[in-house]
Order: structure tokens, then sequence, then C-alpha cells
């Protein structure tokens, strides 16, 4: 760091996560240590020095913990214990140990909406009507007509209630059938799940990612959901025919998360984040991060599920988002293990790799933390997997209309010379590798100082040098057609940030000051320029520090 670039980057009073790069690793597809076909957490502690090179400031762990496997972990049969697919508790310890080692937060999953069906709880609370875990799920009478309770609609397609034979009731499940969804209005559950979370604090987790948040708690009354009336892509499941009123967006989840940040404040340094989707995603990111008495931060799938990047969509993103104390803090992701990955989405008739810099440096110059998923720093496209080799629930019932979720969770390739791609010693993985994933394998771009890889890197440490990049204000001077041009300010550090995120040459002469500057980061750009260029060609971007 030089002498200019010292002079901002003085002391960083802001929490470790505000403004912070998090890593996220699907751990089923990222290193297998024993050769059985699925990812493990040895396999992540043997590739924690190359996290680490990347210069983020922590990693986050898809779920772990001991599971049927019906949806991948999300499904769990012990919160406490880790699943044997993936290692032991004292695996995990090391993890943490090693990774705290390099200076990396560790961040898991928890899953507050449902567990497993083989969870002892459900097979206790499903035996009878008056046992002490009998509402500790949702449960409710058939309709006179011994139809289900309700018209909700489960994500996965189909109605989200269960018939059990046992208690003469429905359960409700807003996802797989095996996923029965707990009842968080009941006391003595929401504080199992909170000495759940104080017993990964303890062990020394710094935070969690909580996922389908807003589907943690129901409608009491059991009203029926009103019919969709406005669609923003073709609806291509039932669910999506519904407007989600009363199977989710209870009121009292705010009031829950009240209870959860007032544990996670005894854990200085701590963070947590939550996943919303649905159309009221924005009002309850802000409602579930409100005051600085809830969460710390939540993120929504504006980008996840959106077909290309816009100035449009950009702009109104972060403007959706109040820059004040009493509005929460935001988190990005253009990819991850639920949603097709970015680059395939967006770049359209753009080569890869160009498209996959431009992308990467609109992320990393975005107000909020940031979320990279595994192998987004290699440029990897959307894997290709075929019916027949498909595992994901949710693709195979709706294939071949959705993409589904296999093709961002194919495993990392590692080397181009090894079977695998080295992501093992040769047993067939879990999910195939794309064979065009050997190209971007991770020895060939580190053998390659000018590939993505590097790139990333360089992109990262950018963002962890400059306090206005990490925590600074966002101001737009122009966002609309394929033009996105802000400015990021933290006291005195002033920089701009401008994309062209289409084709033709675009003018910016009229529009910014092209004063003396440096160069912080560019996309397909000349790297030494020392003042804003008077144009800006297609698919580049730059980030320049004014003097």
């Amino acid at each position: 760091m030089n002498a200019e670039q010292k002079k901002y980057r003085t002391s960083l009073d802001a929490p470790w996560w505000k403004g912070a790069a998090i890593y996220h690793i699907y751990p089923r597809s990222f290193m297998d240590s024993n050769n059985d076909g699925t990812g493990d957490l040895q396999g992540i502690i043997s590739k924690l020095d190359y996290i680490a090179s990347l210069a983020v400031d922590a990693i986050w762990l898809s779920p772990i913990f001991k599971s049927p496997q019906k949806d991948f972990g999300y499904d769990v049969s012990d919160y406490r214990d880790i699943d044997p697919l993936f290692g032991t508790l004292e695996d995990f310890d090391k993890l943490l140990s090693e990774s705290h080692k390099r200076g990396l937060k560790v961040i898991v999953d928890q899953v507050y909406s449902h567990t497993s069906d083989q969870h002892p709880w459900f097979e206790e609370s499903s035996a009878s009507r008056d046992n002490p875990k009998s509402d500790w799920y949702v449960w409710a009478d058939p309709k006179p007509c011994g139809s289900p309770p309700t018209n909700w609609q489960s994500v996965f397609g189909g109605p989200s209630w269960q018939w059990s034979s046992r208690r003469r009731q429905y359960y409700l499940h807003n996802f797989l059938t095996e996923q029965p969804d707990l009842n968080l209005h009941t006391p003595e559950v929401q504080d199992e799940i909170l000495d759940i979370a104080r017993f990964w604090l303890n062990r020394g987790v710094d935070g969690f990612r909580m996922d389908a948040l807003n589907f943690s708690m129901h409608d009491l009354e059991m009203r029926d959901n009103p019919a969709e009336t406005e669609f923003e892509r073709e609806p291509t499941r039932p669910f999506d025919y519904q407007r989600q009123e009363y199977n989710q967006s209870h009121p009292d989840i705010p009031r829950f998360l009240e209870k959860v940040r007032q544990l996670f404040d005894q854990y200085p340094g701590s963070f947590t984040v939550a996943e919303v989707g649905g159309k009221k995603a924005l009002e309850e990111m802000k409602d579930y991060t409100a005051e600085d008495k809830r969460l710390h931060s939540a993120y929504s799938f504006d980008y996840l599920y959106a077909e290309n990047l816009t100035a449009e969509r950009v702009k109104q993103s972060i403007e959706n988002w109040p820059q004040n104390p009493q509005t929460g803090w935001p988190s990005w992701a253009y990819s991850n293990h639920d949603a097709p990955r970015a680059l395939s989405r967006w770049k359209g008739d753009c080569p890869a790799d160009e498209f996959n810099r431009l992308m990467l440096l609109t992320l990393i110059a975005m107000r909020g933390n940031i979320f990279l998923y595994q192998g987004e720093e290699l440029g990897m496209l959307q894997g290709h997997v075929p019916y027949e080799k498909l595992q994901d629930p949710e693709a195979i019932a709706n294939y071949p209309e959705t993409l589904g979720r296999d093709g961002a969770r194919t495993p990392i390739p590692w080397c181009s010379r090894s079977i695998n791609a080295g992501f093992n010693k040769g047993t067939e993985p879990w999910l195939p590798i794309d064979p065009r994933h050997f190209e971007t394998s991770v020895d060939k771009l580190e053998a390659d100082k000018t590939s993505a890889l590097h790139f990333t890197r360089a992109l990262l440490k950018c963002r962890k040098d400059s306090e206005a990049l990490r925590l600074g204000q966002m101001n737009f001077l122009k966002a609309e057609d394929d033009l996105l041009l802000f400015t990021r300010q933290y006291q005195d550090e002033l920089i701009l940030c401008g994309f062209n995120l289409g084709c033709k040459t675009l003018d910016l002469a009229s529009i910014v000051d092209t004063k003396p500057c440096e160069m912080l980061a560019a996309a397909n750009l000349d790297q030494t320029l020392t003042s804003v260029p008077n144009t800006l060609k297609g698919h580049s971007g730059f980030i320049v520090r004014y003097l």
C-alpha cells in the first residue's frame, strides 16, 4: 500500500462485517478429502490458504448439520451435530481454529423455518395431540370435506399440507413434505432455537445466515392466500399463482428477531444476516434489520433471479435502502446455491471472461456486504447436468421448465490435469463436472497472471483497502440504459465508479469530471489511465479515486 492509499486507510472503527466480502461455500461441492464423491470439512480446511488468498473477510458454509439430505442439509435432524457426510464436531472445531488463524470469520446456516421429518422433535410431535411437543410444529384439522386446512402451496410444488394418520391432522410444510414447519409462535420452540444459537456461538462461530426467515411463522387464523394477478415472470409452480399473504411474512417475526439480537449482543463481533425472498422482500429486509435492535443485515433475490444486470436495477436496489443509521445494512449476492450462476444468466453474447470481469467490478463497488459464491472468482458458467444425473428435487419436479439448482452446485475444478478436475481422487462426484470447467480450473488460472482469479484477488484487495468502498455513501450520477455512474465517499476519500453494461461505446465527457485521478480497478480497460476517459467502450468499467 502506497502513501496515498494509507491516507485513506486509517482505522476502521466499524464492525468487521460492515462492508465485508464473504465467500459462500457449498460444502458438498467444494473439496472431497475422503474420496466418497461428496465435499467435506477436511476438504475445506485443506483449501483455507486459497480462500484467504482471495482477500475475503469471512466464509459462509451452507448447512453441515446432521440431516437425511432430502434437501441437502436444509432438512435438519440434529441442530447440534455435524452430518457424518461432512465430518465431525472435532473437524468443525479445527475448521474454526484454522480459519481464525488466517483472519477468516466463519458464518454458518441456521434453518428456523422447518426441520427434517426425522428430527426427534417431529417424531414426538406427530405421535399424538397431547404430548409435550404437540405444538412444536404447525398442525391443523381438515376442512369438513377432508381437504387441507388452507389453499397454501409449497415452494417445491403441490399443497403445503401433508396428512398424518397418527394425529388425524395435517402438518404444514412450505418446502418438501419431509420438511415440516416449526411452530415458532410456541415460546418453548423460540427458547430452544435460541439455545441452539448459543451452542454454536459458544463454540466460536462468528455469525449466522438465517435461511428462509420470512417463512418462520404462519397465520394463526389459517386464512386462504388470494390469487396472484401480477407476475414478474412466467409462473412455473402452483406456488407462483398465489400472493403469499398468510403462509409467510407474519408480523410477529421481527419480535422474535429482537430476542435473537439480544443474544448476539452478548457475543461482541458476531453477525446475523437474513435471507428474505418474495414480493415483500424489501419491506421485510428493512423490518428485520430496523433500529439496530434486530438483525445486522439481510439480502433478497434482487439479483439472484434477475435475467440481466441493468443500471436501473442497481439504482433501485441501492436507493431502496436509505443511507442513514436508522435503516439496516444491506447485503448483495449475484449468485448462490439456489440460483443459476449470474454469469450464465447475464453475459448474453459477450465473451464470458469479459463479462465476468465487469460483473465482479460492479459487485465490489456496492454499498453493503457482498457475497462471492464459490467459483465466481474462476468465471465458472452454470454447469450442465443431464436429467438422469439431477439430484435437486425442485429441478426433477419442474424439469425442463426451470434450470433448477444443480447446475450452480457442480464441483469446483481444482486441477485441469486430474480426474474429476482434482475435486477428489476418482470416485464419481455427487454431481457431474461440466467438461467446460476444466478450462477454468484453479491451477490453470493461478498460472495465468491475467486470469479471472488474479483479477478477483486484486478487486477484493482494492475493496478491503478503501474505506469509501467498504463504508462510504453511494450517490448516483447516471443510471439509465446501459450507463451506470455513481460515487462512493467516506470522509475525504471520493471514488467514482463507471460501468457500461451494454455493447456500444458511451460518452462520459459531458457527465463526469475528468480531473486527475488514481485508477484503482478496471474491467476491460487500460489500467494505467490517470484521468476518467471521455468515452467508455462496451462491457467495460472503472473505479477511480479523485486526487
